[in-house]
């Protein structure tokens, strides 16, 4: 009976060891997500018994071999035991209730995993070799990384382009493959500002490493501005450059100066109706084509092609930081004010 008393303690204390090492060393990234919460309580009870069976095998194990090792100059045959019918049940039914239980929490967990929340912003996930993309279709534009707000349950809809990809957040703990010709769901509540990366946990090809994404959880406030933005340069890349140019011209007080309508502005400078491709007289005497050059010079260095009767326009192109592209729809919208 001693030898069980000391073999119960020592298993107690190894177990207790075990747990706080395991635990020690960071087996887990930080929560960032609602869902991690079940999903670590759970892994935190796999550890326990983890950890206890591990003392349960090992001491008695190490004990045996130093306590009941054969005695220098013993030759005798040890105790022939046929067998334990009680032991045996014990360790068959004790397993047993141990793995019901633990299904059920699994249950548990998943269930709070998966729990729905009607108010759920949708993200369209698409996956393909190798790189993912993000469509929000309630703002109507599309993003190479995943940016959300916290505290609110995201439903990302996700499907692949080729083979079977696999979504996953170290830090959400939830993964999700993405199957080609389907769409499958992930639910996720982020609870932690900051920025994670996103991998691809399916192996899909060569560049299989490489495929992974930014995933930045922030305030609502920053992810409003944030969708202003991409809106913003949505809107801008599906017009036109002639209506690029219109607005571009707005932003930079242009119509302050000049007219669309054939009229002149006070202290302003040439309309710009039937402007381009007319000729016009310059302060020296000469004549020059309005074309996309003569524009560039005049936006770019106002002064050095003044037309006869306006005074040289203060709005400098170079100062103003007016971009190559810029200009270039501005042109085009100038262009069509025939």
């Amino acid at each position: 009976m001693l030898h069980f008393i000391i073999v119960g303690i020592l298993v107690i204390v190894m177990a207790i060891l075990t747990y706080l090492g395991l635990t020690g060393i960071g087996l887990l990234p930080v929560q960032a997500s609602a869902q991690a919460i079940p999903i670590d309580w759970m892994f935190n009870y796999q550890v326990i018994a983890i950890s206890f069976l591990f003392a349960l095998i090992v001491v008695p194990l190490v004990y045996s071999l130093i306590v009941f090792r054969r005695k220098k100059g013993d030759t005798t045959d040890a105790e022939h035991i046929e067998g334990n019918t009680t032991l045996e049940i014990t360790w068959t039914v004790i397993p047993l209730f141990v793995v019901i239980v633990f299904a059920f929490m699994g249950a548990k967990s998943l269930g709070d995993t998966r729990r729905v929340d009607p108010q759920a912003m949708v993200i369209n996930v698409t996956a393909q070799q190798f790189a993912f993309s993000f469509e929000y279709p309630d703002y109507g534009f599309t993003s190479k990384e995943l940016y959300a707000p916290v505290n609110k349950q995201l439903l990302l809809k996700m499907t692949s382009r080729d083979v079977i990809h696999s979504f996953w957040v170290p830090e959400f703990r939830v993964k999700q493959d993405i199957v080609p010709g389907r769409f499958t769901e992930y639910r996720i509540t982020p609870i932690l500002e900051g920025v994670y990366k996103v991998r691809c946990a399916e192996v899909c090809g060569g560049g299989h490493a490489g495929m992974r994404s930014s995933v930045e959880i922030v305030s609502q406030e920053r992810f409003d501005n944030w969708v202003k933005e991409k809106q913003a340069e949505a809107l801008a890349a599906s017009q036109t450059p002639e209506e690029r140019g219109q607005l571009l011209a707005t932003s930079y007080g242009c119509f302050g100066c000049h007219s669309v309508d054939g009229s002149l502005l006070p202290n302003g400078g040439p309309s710009w109706l039937g402007l381009f491709g007319s000729q016009v007289e310059l302060e020296d005497g000469s004549t020059v084509l309005v074309d996309e050059a003569y524009i560039i010079q005049s936006v770019m260095d106002p002064a050095s092609q003044v037309v006869k009767g306006f005074s040289p326009m203060t709005f400098n192109g170079t100062d103003a930081g007016l971009t190559d592209a810029e200009l270039a729809d501005i042109i085009a919208y100038i262009m069509t004010l025939k």
